[in-house]
C-alpha cells in the first residue's frame, strides 16, 4: 500500500511539471499570436514539442523552466499586454530591446520576481514608467532607454538596492519630486539623459557614491552644480551638457582624479576656464562648448596628456593658443572653434599631434600664415580654420592630407594662388576657399577630386578660364565661383555634373554663349549666372532644367526673344532676367509658373504686350518689367495676383487706362508705373489699397482729379504723379496719415491751397509741386523733416517768414515765380544743410540777413527779382561753397563787399539792376572758375580793375549802365574764354582791348562811352587819339618821379620793421606751443613723426598765408615741417564737440583710426587727427598740383591734360573706389565725389581725398557738420531716401568721369539722355561732346576714351541696381573690354552708348 501511494505521488508530481512547461509555452504562443508582426518567432509551435526551450530567444533551466527571453532586434512589431509574466516564476533576464514594441509596459512585469536584468530599450512604449518595477527586488541591469515613456521617474525604482545599470534616458520623463527618492549605493552606472527633467541637481544622485558613470545631459536641470560630485571618487564619465546649469566650473571636479569624460557643454555656466582641470590626469575626452566661458585657455590644461578630444567652441575665450598643448600628443579631435582667439596658430601642434582626425578654429581672430608643417598631420580628414585673419598663401604641403575629406579656409585674407598640388586630396568631399583675395587661375588639376561634393571659390580675385577639367567631378552637388576676375566661355565639360544641385559663376567676366547642353543637369535647383558678359540667345534647353527654383541670367548681354521651354520650369520661385538685350514678346507660356514668386525682367527691350497668361502667377510677390518696350493694356488679369507685393511696370510704352481691378491687390505695397503713356483717371477706389507704401504715376497722361480715396492710405510715404495732365485740388485730408515722406505734385495743373495735413506726423521729406496753379499760404512751417522742396511758378501768398521755420535737413528750396511777401528770417541760417536757395520773382522786402553766411553747405543762391533793400552782407563772403549767387533786380545798396572775392568755387556772379556803388573790388579777381559776370544798371564807379583779366574761365561779362572809367584793361585781352562782353554806358576811355571777344562782338556793347577809341563801328580811331593825348606826356613824367620818392621811403620803413619783427614772432611761437598743449582728442598714424605744435609753428598759427583753399568742411593748409616733410591740414571749426555724445565721439576716433589705416597709391594718405581748441585738424600728405579740378578748368587742362593722361587719372579714381568699396573692412562711402576732391601729384598721378570724411563729419548731433554730397554730383534717389550706399558713389563717379572726358560738367547731357535714347533727332555725335579744346584721340586711345564713356554712362543709370559695382568698374577699365570699334570714332553717337549695359 505504501509503495502504492508513492507511485501515485511520482505522477502526481510529473503531471505537476508538465503542466507547468505547458503554462510557459502556452504564455508564449498567446503573446506571440496578439503581435503585429512576428516572422523571427517561427519556431515558436507545439509541433516542435511542448517545450519551449528549444525555441528562438528562450534559454531554459536544466529543470526545463525559462530562465531568459533574449529576442533584441527581432523586428517584433506589437505589446506586452498579452504577454502572462505571472507564467515566468523563474525568469532571470528579458532582453526585447531594438523592437517595435508599443503601449504601457504592464505593472505585472513585477511578478518575474527572480529577474536581474531587465531591458526594454529602443522600443516605442510610451504611458507612464510602472512603480512596480521597484518590487523587482533582485533586479541588476534596468534599461528604458530610447522609448517615448512619460510623467515622472517613479521614486519607488530606487529601492532597487541591488541594481547597478539604470538607464531611463531618451524618453519624455518630467515632474519628478527627487526628494522621496532613497539612497542606491549599489548603481555604478545612471542614465537620465535627453528627458523634460528639472529642477536643481538631483540630491539622491550624490548619494550613489559608487557611480563610475553619470548622464543627466540634454534635460533642463537648473541651478549650480553641485560642489558634492567631489564625493563620487569612482566616477570616470561625467556628462551634465544641454541643461541650464549656471555658476561656473566648480573647482571641485579637480578632485576627482579618476574622471576621463567631462561633459559641460550647452549650459550657461559661465565664468572662466578653470586651470585646476589640468589636476586630471587621466582626462581623456573634455567638451565645454557654449558654455558661456569668457577666460583665457590656462596653459596648464597641456599637463592632461591623456586628452584625445577637446571641444571649447562657441565661448568667449580671447587670447592665444596656449603653447603647452604640444604635450598634448595623443589630440585626435580639437574644436576652439567659435571664440575670441588671437595670435597664430603653432605650426608645433601639426608635428605633436601626429592622431590628429579633426582640427577646428574657425570663427576668431587668429593672424598669421598656415604653417606648412599642417602637412605634417597625415592623418586629418577635417580642416576647418574658415573666418579668421590668416594671410599668406596656401601652403603647397597641403599635398600631404590624402585623407582630408573637408577643407574650409572661407573669410580669410590668403593670398597667393591655389596650390596645383591640392589635387592629390583625391578624398575631399567639401572644399571652401571663398571669401579670400587668392588669385592666378584654378588649377587644373582640381579635376582630380572626383569625390567633392561641395566646392565654392566666391569672392576672390581667381583669372582665366574656368579649366574643363572640372567636368571630371561627378559627384559635385554644388558649385560656387561667385565674384571673380573668371573670363572666357562657360566650358561644355560642366554638363557631366549630372548630380550638380547648386550652379552659380555670378559675378565674373565669362563671355560667350550659354552652352545649351546646361539643359543636362537636370538635379540644378539653383543656377546664377549674372552680372558677366554672356551674349547669345538663352538656349531653349534650359527648360529641360525642370527642378529649379531659381534662375538669374540677370545683368549680361543675353539677346533674342525667351524661349517658350522657360514655361516648363514649373517649380520656379525666382526667375531673373533683367539688365540684358531680351527682345520679342513675353511668352505666354510664363503662365506655366505658378509657383513663380520673383518675375523680373526689366532693363531689357522686350515689346508687345504683356500676356493675360501673367494673372496665372498666383504666388507671384514681386513683378519687374519696367524699362522695356511692353506696349498696349495694363491686362485686367493681373487682379488675380492676390500675393503682389510690388508691381513695378515703369518706362516701358503702355497705354490706356490703369485698370480699376487693380485695387483688388490689396498685399501690394509698391506700384510703378511710370514713364508710360497711360491715360484716364486714377481708379477712384485706390484708397482700398490699404498696403500702399509707394505710388508713382508720373511722366504719364492721366487726367482728372486726385481721388478722396488717396487719403486712407494709411502707409502710403511714396507719392508722385508729376508730369501728368491732373487738375483739381488736392484732397483736403491728404497727409493725414502722418507717414508721407515723398510727394512730388510737379507739372500738373492742380489749383487750390495744399491741404494743412500735409506735415502730420513731421515725416515729409520730400516736396514739390512746381509748375501748377497753387494758391494761398504754405503749410510748412512745422515741417522739421523737409529735404529739397521745389513750389516755382505757383501762386503762393502769404508772408515767408510765416511759412517756413527752421528746416535742418533742408537741402533744396525753389520758390521763384510765386507771390510771396514778408521779410527773410534771420532763422534761414540755421538751416545748416541748404545747398540751394532760390526765391526770385517774388515780393520779398527788407535787408539780406547776415545769418545767410553761416549756411557753408550753400551752393546756389538766388534772391532776384524782388524788393530787397540794404547792402550785401559781409557774411556771404564765407559761402565757400557757393556756386551762384545771384541778387540781381533788387533795390540793393553800399558798396560791393570785397570778401565776395574769397568765393573760389563761385561760377555765376549777377548783381545787376540794384543801387550799388563804390568801385569793383580787386579781389573779385581771384574767382578763377567765374563763367558769368554781370554788374549791370548799377551805380558802379572807378576803374576796372586790372586783376580781373585773371579770370581766365569767364564767358560772358557784363559791366553796363554804370559809371565807371578809365580804359578797359589790356589784361581782359588774355581772356581767351570771355565770348560776350557789354561796356556799354559807362565813362570810359581809352582804346577797346584786342581779344577775340572784344572783336567778335557786336559795337553796341560800347556805346555811351565817349572816350573809348577803336577799329569798331560808332567809335573813333585810336589814332586821332593819340595826337590828343601827347600833350600831356610831361605831366606824367613828373607823376612817375613823385611815386618813385614815396617808394623810397616805404622801402626804408620797411626794412626797419623787419629788423624789430624777429623778437616778436619769438614770443608768439612761444606763446603758441603753450596754448596748443591742450590737446583734448589725438589719433596718429602708427609711424607718426610730428605733433600739433610742430604744424602750429609751421603755419604760423594758421597764418592766412599759408592758407591754399578753402572747402565745404574748412580751411587748408600747407605746412613745411622741421623735418622737411610737407603736409596738408584741414581746419575745421568745432565749437560744440563738447556737447557731442560720448558714443559719437568714439565713433569719429574709430572712423579716423580705421582711415589712417587706408593705403592705396590713387588715395590722399591721412596721417592722422587732433582736436583742440574748438577746432579739428585732419593732417593729409601734400599734392604739389592741387584739385584736378583747377588744372581740368585751368590753362594746363589743354596742354597737359592730353587723353592718355585723363584716362591714366579716371582710371585712378576708379581703383580708389574700388579698394575703399571692396577692400576696406567695413566698406568706407566716400559720399562727396567731385573734381576738387582728386588732386595731383607732381606726376600727375591722381589722388582721392577727403575719402570717408563726409560720413565722419556728419556722426553726432547736429553740432557737428552734416554733408551729404555735391549739388550736381549726387545720385537721384538721395533726392527723396537720402540713404548713402556705394552705389551713390558709383554715380558721382559716371559725373565725374563724364566732366573729365567732356571738358564741362555733364549735367545737360544726363538731363538730355532718355530723349537721346529715344528720339534720333535729339541724338548727338561722341566728337562734338568731348572736350573740344583737345584734338580727337587716335589709335588705341580711341577704344579706351569710347570704352569709359559707354561705363561713365552706365554708372549714371537712374535705377541704383543698374549701375555697376566700383570692383567691376576698376576690373574692366584696367583690361578694356572693347577690343575694337563696330563703326569709325567720327560716326559713334551717344545714343548708342547710352544703351551699353553692365
Amino acid at each position: 500500500m505504501k509503495n502504492t501511494m508513492s507511485f501515485l505521488l511520482l505522477i502526481l508530481l510529473t503531471l505537476l511539471v508538465a503542466t507547468s512547461e505547458e503554462t510557459e509555452a502556452e504564455a508564449l504562443l498567446k503573446w506571440k499570436s496578439s503581435l503585429y508582426q512576428s516572422g523571427s518567432l517561427a519556431s515558436w509551435a507545439i509541433r516542435n514539442g511542448t517545450s519551449p526551450c528549444s525555441w528562438y530567444g528562450i534559454s531554459c533551466d536544466q529543470a526545463g523552466n525559462v530562465v531568459q527571453i533574449s529576442l533584441q532586434s527581432s523586428s517584433i512589431n506589437g505589446t506586452l499586454n498579452s504577454l502572462n509574466f505571472s507564467s515566468f516564476h523563474n525568469l532571470i533576464s528579458l532582453n526585447l530591446s531594438d523592437n517595435i514594441l508599443q503601449g504601457s509596459i504592464p505593472s505585472g512585469i513585477s511578478n518575474l520576481s527572480k529577474l536581474n536584468s531587465l531591458d526594454l530599450g529602443t522600443n516605442s512604449f510610451e504611458n507612464f514608467v510602472p512603480p512596480e518595477i521597484g518590487d523587482l527586488s533582485a533586479l541588476v541591469y534596468l534599461s528604458l532607454f530610447n522609448n517615448n515613456l512619460v510623467g515622472p521617474v517613479p521614486y519607488q525604482l530606487s529601492r532597487l538596492s541591488k541594481v547597478q545599470h539604470f538607464d531611463l534616458g531618451h524618453n519624455h520623463l518630467n515632474n519628478t519630486e527627487y526628494s522621496n527618492f532613497s539612497a542606491m549605493p549599489s548603481v555604478l552606472y545612471l542614465s537620465l539623459f535627453l528627458n523634460n527633467l528639472t529642477g536643481s541637481f538631483p540630491k539622491f544622485i550624490l548619494k550613489c557614491t559608487n557611480l563610475t558613470y553619470l548622464d543627466l545631459s540634454q534635460n533642463a536641470f537648473s541651478g549650480p552644480v553641485s560642489d558634492s560630485l567631489a564625493n563620487m571618487s569612482m566616477l570616470r564619465e561625467l556628462h551634465l551638457g544641454t541643461n541650464n546649469f549656471i555658476g561656473g566650473i566648480p573647482s571641485v571636479l579637480s578632485s576627482i582624479s579618476s574622471l576621463r569624460v567631462l561633459e559641460l557643454g550647452n549650459n550657461p555656466l559661465g565664468g572662466p576656464l578653470p586651470s585646476s582641470l589640468s589636476q586630471l590626469k587621466f582626462l581623456e575626452r573634455l567638451s565645454l562648448k557654449y558654455a558661456g566661458m569668457n577666460s583665457t585657455i590656462p596653459p596648464e590644461l597641456g599637463l592632461c596628456t591623456n586628452l584625445n578630444f577637446i571641444d571649447l567652441s562657441s565661448n568667449q575665450l580671447s587670447g592665444p593658443l596656449p603653447f603647452t598643448f604640444v604635450n598634448l600628443t595623443k589630440m585626435r579631435e580639437f574644436d576652439i572653434s567659435s571664440n575670441n582667439l588671437s595670435g597664430e596658430i603653432p605650426g608645433e601642434f601639426f608635428k605633436s599631434w601626429p592622431k590628429l582626425i579633426v582640427f577646428k578654429v574657425q570663427n576668431n581672430s587668429l593672424t598669421g600664415r598656415i604653417s606648412p608643417d599642417i602637412g605634417m598631420a597625415k592623418k586629418l580628414t577635417i580642416l576647418s580654420i574658415y573666418k579668421n585673419y590668416l594671410v599668406g598663401p596656401i601652403p603647397s604641403e597641403i599635398e600631404n592630407l590624402v585623407l582630408l575629406t573637408q577643407l574650409e579656409l572661407s573669410e580669410n585674407s590668403l593670398s597667393g594662388p591655389i596650390p596645383p598640388s591640392i589635387g592629390n586630396l583625391k578624398n575631399l568631399v567639401m572644399l571652401y576657399l571663398n571669401f579670400n583675395n587668392l588669385s592666378g587661375e584654378i588649377p587644373s588639376e582640381i579635376g582630380n577630386l572626383v569625390l567633392l561634393t561641395q566646392l565654392d571659390f566666391t569672392n576672390n580675385s581667381l583669372s582665366g578660364p574656368i579649366p574643363p577639367s572640372i567636368g571630371n567631378l561627378k559627384n559635385l552637388i554644388s558649385l560656387f565661383l561667385v565674384y571673380n576676375n573668371l573670363s572666357g566661355e562657360i566650358p561644355d565639360e560642366i554638363s557631366n555634373l549630372v548630380l550638380l544641385n547648386q550652379l552659380d559663376l555670378s559675378g565674373n567676366s565669362l563671355s560667350g554663349l550659354i552652352p545649351p547642353s546646361i539643359g543636362n543637369l537636370k538635379n540644378l535647383v539653383w543656377l546664377q549666372l549674372f552680372e558677366n558678359n554672356l551674349f547669345g540667345k538663352i538656349p531653349s534647353e534650359i527648360g529641360n532644367l525642370v527642378l529649379l527654383y531659381q534662375l538669374d541670367l540677370s545683368s549680361n548681354s543675353l539677346s533674342d526673344p525667351i524661349p517658350p521651354s522657360i514655361g516648363n520650369l514649373k517649380h520656379l520661385i525666382f526667375l531673373y532676367l533683367y539688365g540684358n538685350n531680351l527682345s520679342g514678346e513675353i511668352p505666354d507660356e510664363i503662365g506655366n509658373l505658378v509657383l513663380l514668386n520673383h518675375l523680373e525682367f526689366s532693363g531689357n527691350s522686350l515689346s508687345g504686350p504683356i500676356p493675360p497668361s501673367i494673372g496665372n502667377l498666383k504666388n507671384l510677390v514681386r513683378l519687374h518689367l519696367s524699362h522695356n518696350n511692353l506696349s498696349g493694356k495694363i491686362p485686367d488679369e493681373i487682379q488675380n495676383l492676390g500675393l503682389l507685393k510690388q508691381l513695378i511696370l515703369s518706362r516701358n510704352s503702355l497705354s490706356g487706362p490703369i485698370p480699376p481691378s487693380i485695387v483688388n491687390l490689396k498685399e501690394l505695397d509698391d506700384l510703378e508705373l511710370f514713364d508710360n503713356n497711360l491715360s484716364g483717371e486714377i481708379p477712384s477706389e485706390i484708397g482700398n489699397m490699404s498696403s500702399l507704401q509707394v505710388l508713382a504715376l508720373y511722366s504719364n497722361q492721366l487726367s482728372g482729379h486726385l481721388p478722396d480715396s488717396l487719403s486712407q492710405l494709411p502707409n502710403l510715404f511714396f507719392f508722385s504723379v508729376f508730369t501728368n495732365n491732373l487738375t483739381g485740388m488736392i484732397p483736403l485730408d491728404f497727409g493725414r496719415n502722418g507717414m508721407l515722406q515723398v510727394v512730388s505734385l510737379s507739372n500738373n495743373s492742380f489749383f487750390g491751397e495744399l491741404p494743412h495735413g500735409l506735415c502730420t506726423g513731421s515725416s515729409l521729406q520730400n516736396f514739390t509741386a512746381n509748375m501748377n496753379n497753387f494758391s494761398g499760404t504754405l503749410p510748412l512751417k512745422n515741417c522739421s523733416a523737409l529735404t529739397p522742396v521745389r513750389l516755382e511758378y505757383n501762386h503762393f501768398t502769404g508772408d515767408i517768414s510765416e511759412a517756413f521755420g527752421v528746416h535742418p535737413h533742408l537741402n533744396h528750396l525753389d520758390l521763384t515765380g510765386n507771390s510771396l511777401t514778408g521779410t527773410l528770417s534771420s532763422d534761414w541760417g540755421k538751416c545748416s544743410s541748404l545747398e540751394m536757395f532760390h526765391i526770385d520773382g517774388n515780393n520779398i522786402s527788407g535787408e539780406i540777413p547776415g545769418t545767410f553766411g553761416k549756411i557753408s553747405s550753400l551752393q546756389d543762391l538766388s534772391l532776384a527779382s524782388n524788393l530787397l533793400t540794404g547792402p550785401i552782407p559781409m557774411e556771404l563772403g564765407n559761402l565757400v561753397s557757393l556756386l551762384k549767387l545771384n541778387l540781381s533786380d533788387n533795390f540793393l545798396g553800399g558798396q560791393i563787399p570785397s570778401n565776395l572775392g574769397s568765393l573760389t568755387k563761385l561760377l555765376y556772379l549777377d548783381l545787376s539792376r540794384n543801387k550799388l556803388y563804390g568801385n569793383i573790388p580787386p579781389e573779385l579777381g581771384n574767382l578763377d572758375p567765374l563763367l558769368l559776370f554781370d554788374l549791370s544798371q548799377n551805380n558802379i564807379s572807378g576803374k576796372i580793375p586790372n586783376k580781373l583779366g585773371k579770370l581766365t574761365q569767364l564767358e560772358s561779362l557784363n559791366l553796363s549802365h554804370n559809371f565807371l572809367m578809365g580804359q578797359i584793361p589790356e589784361s581782359l585781352s588774355s581772356m581767351l574764354s570771355l565770348e560776350s562782353v557789354d561796356f556799354s554806358n559807362n565813362n570810359l576811355s581809352g582804346p577797346v582791348p584786342t581779344g577775340k571777344a572784344f572783336k567778335d562782338d557786336s559795337p553796341q556793347a560800347y556805346v555811351g562811352n565817349p572816350g573809348l577809341c577803336g577799329e569798331f563801328q560808332g567809335l573813333i580811331s585810336c589814332y586821332a587819339n593819340a595826337i590828343k593825348n601827347s600833350h600831356s606826356h610831361k605831366k606824367k613824367v613828373i607823376l612817375v618821379i613823385f611815386l618813385l620818392i614815396v617808394g623810397v621811403v616805404l622801402l626804408v620803413a620797411t626794412v626797419v620793421a623787419i629788423l624789430m619783427f624777429p623778437r616778436k614772432k619769438m614770443e608768439e611761437k612761444i606763446e603758441i606751443e603753450r596754448e596748443n598743449k591742450d590737446v583734448t582728442d589725438s589719433i596718429w598714424e602708427r609711424d607718426g613723426r610730428f605733433s600739433l605744435s610742430d604744424i602750429v609753428n609751421a603755419t604760423d598759427n594758421f597764418n592766412e598765408v599759408f592758407c591754399i583753399g578753402r572747402g565745404e568742411f574748412g580751411s587748408v593748409y600747407k605746412a613745411e615741417l622741421s623735418v622737411g616733410q610737407v603736409i596738408a591740414v584741414k581746419r575745421i571749426q568745432a565749437q560744440d564737440t563738447e556737447d557731442v555724445q560720448d558714443i559719437y565721439k568714439k565713433s569719429f576716433e574709430n572712423e579716423i583710426r580705421a582711415l589712417t589705416e587706408v593705403r592705396h597709391r590713387n588715395i590722399v594718405k591721412l596721417h592722422g587727427f587732433c582736436l583742440s581748441g574748438g577746432y579739428m585738424y585732419l593732417v593729409y600728405e601734400y599734392l604739389e598740383k592741387g584739385s584736378f579740378r583747377d588744372v581740368l578748368y585751368g590753362s594746363e587742362g589743354e596742354r597737359e591734360l592730353n587723353w592718355a593722361m585723363r584716362v591714366k587719372v579716371i582710371r585712378g579714381i576708379a581703383h580708389a573706389l574700388a579698394y575703399l568699396h571692396h577692400d576696406c573692412t567695413p566698406p568706407i562711402v566716400h559720399r562727396d565725389i567731385k573734381l576738387n576732391n582728386i588732386l595731383l601729384d607732381s606726376e600727375f598721378e591722381p589722388r582721392l581725398s577727403d575719402f570717408g570724411t563726409a560720413k565722419l563729419l556728419g556722426l553726432g548731433s547736429t553740432s557737428w557738420i552734416s554733408v551729404a554730397g555735391t549739388y550736381g554730383y549726387m545720385a537721384p534717389e538721395l533726392a527723396y531716401t537720402m540713404l548713402f550706399n556705394e552705389k551713390c558713389d558709383v554715380y558721382s563717379f559716371g559725373v565725374v568721369a563724364l566732366e573729365i572726358m567732356m571738358g564741362k560738367h555733364p549735367g545737360d547731357l544726363l538731363s538730355s539722355l532718355p530723349s537721346v535714347s529715344s528720339s534720333l533727332e535729339n541724338d548727338l555725335l561722341l566728337k562734338d561732346v568731348l572736350d573740344q579744346r583737345l584734338t580727337p584721340p587716335v589709335g588705341q586711345l580711341v577704344e579706351e576714351v569710347v570704352f569709359l564713356f559707354e561705363v561713365a554712362i552706365t554708372c549714371t543709370k537712374e535705377m541704383p541696381e543698374q549701375r555697376p559695382t566700383m570692383r567691376s568698374v576698376a576690373q574692366e577699365i584696367s583690361v578694356c573690354r572693347q577690343a575694337y570699334l563696330s563703326e569709325p570714332f567720327h560716326a559713334i553717337r551717344i545714343s548708342k552708348l547710352a544703351h551699353y549695359k553692365k
